[in-house]
């Protein structure tokens, strides 16, 4: 029994034994370079190690390209007047003088109230001030005459004068029973019908002036400076995709909006003869500030800020022949307008630099030699030179 036990311990102990040789075998570091070679020479120097290369970085060209300074913004279209008429006084409607979407002149009566009342006041008012007139021309025939005193004359002065506000306070009461268009314009969809009892300030029809129309957006605070007066803006409806007008900068809002911290921008529209505009347009607005064909643009990756400004590293040729090699030298460049990936450089650069975009934290110091790679090369070059893989069995 007991050698039974020991030969239990002595295979099991055999079993770790292969296991620890077998991990170690696929876990070992080949030993490559100088001190590998001394090694199967017999003669390796103890502690050698093989010198580490120039560090690797990715580069790319400083390249010309066309950039557009612009904002985008949405904004709507407004007509150049535009009012919701309303009666002033309660009222049944005796008649409606206009056509639902049809032209109208200012002063065009639109909706006539019922006015007997006010008709009936005006003609009281009226009687009044004949009276007041007749005893004012007799009063002054008898004071020429000396038959009355000059108090009497004042008096029938006064209460002709009282008489004639009352014609003028009646004639503008029934003149509030008329609500006629304050400008020339169209008038929209009706919402009353004949003989019905409208409220004060109830809604009657909107009434639109669209001879010039107008696109309002809103552009960020930080754009205040840039936006004027006769800037041209370029429009854009979903309503009629494809297309494109190209409307001028009426007026800015003195006033920033303090919720959004955005500035309010009218723009007029050009003329529009197929009278395809309408008020209430939704509108892509694009503010196109300069243009510049030959701006300086290198990747985001490029970039590398420090405390506040940013820096590029470029790449410098040394050195002749065999002995030519590229260091690194690293530029305070001044940033312009970004766009997609890519960043316009406005002064730092000359335009024929070459600059790293990966690596830039292997560049310790200026004059640093650096090795170039292409990793989109090493990439396809690895995939098209790895092993296939095994068979299925």
């Amino acid at each position: 029994m007991a050698k039974k036990l020991i030969h239990v311990l002595v295979a099991v102990a055999g079993i770790g034994v292969a296991s620890g040789a077998a991990w170690w075998w696929q876990h070992r570091t080949p030993a490559t370079g100088p001190a590998a070679a001394a090694a199967a020479g017999g003669a390796a120097a103890p502690g050698a190690r093989a010198p580490a290369g120039p560090p690797s970085v990715e580069v790319t060209s400083v390249r010309r390209a066309r950039l557009q300074d612009d904002a985008q913004a949405v904004g709507t279209l407004r007509s150049r007047q535009s009012v919701t008429l309303k009666p002033e006084v309660a009222g049944r409607v005796q008649r409606i003088a206009f056509a639902d979407g049809a032209q109208v002149r200012r002063g065009q009566l639109l909706v006539q109230l019922d006015d007997t009342l006010q008709a009936a006041e005006l003609s009281q008012a009226q009687a009044q001030l004949s009276i007041a007139q007749a005893n004012f021309n007799r009063n002054q025939e008898l004071v020429a005459q000396n038959f009355v005193a000059q108090r009497v004359l004042d008096e029938s002065r006064a209460a002709l004068q009282v008489a004639q506000a009352q014609v003028t306070l009646a004639q503008a009461r029934q003149q509030r029973m008329r609500i006629t268009a304050p400008f020339d314009g169209t008038v929209g969809l009706r919402s009353i019908n004949l003989g019905q009892y409208v409220q004060e300030g109830q809604d009657l029809v909107n009434l639109e002036d669209t001879s010039v129309l107008t696109v309002d957006f809103r552009l960020p605070e930080r754009y205040q400076t840039r936006i004027a007066p006769g800037l041209a803006v370029q429009v854009q409806l979903d309503a009629l995709p494809g297309r494109s007008w190209e409307a001028k900068v009426l007026a800015v809002d003195p006033l920033l909006d303090a919720n959004g911290r955005s500035i309010a921008v009218r723009a007029t529209m050009p003329a529009d003869p197929r009278k395809e505009l309408r008020p209430g347009m939704f509108a892509r607005v694009l503010t196109v500030f300069s243009v510049d064909d030959t701006a300086m643009v290198v990747p985001e990756e490029a970039l590398v800020p420090q405390a506040g400004r940013q820096f590029v590293y470029v790449l410098d040729e040394q050195g002749e022949g065999d002995a030519r090699k590229r260091v690194s030298r690293r530029i305070e460049v001044q940033t312009g307008v970004r766009r997609g990936a890519e960043v316009q450089i406005v002064k730092g650069l000359q335009g024929n630099e070459t600059v790293v975009v990966a690596g830039q934290q292997r560049l310790q110091r200026d004059g640093t030699v650096v090795k170039v790679v292409d990793m989109a090369k090493a990439v396809a070059n690895a995939a098209t030179t790895a092993p296939a893989s095994a068979p299925a069995r």
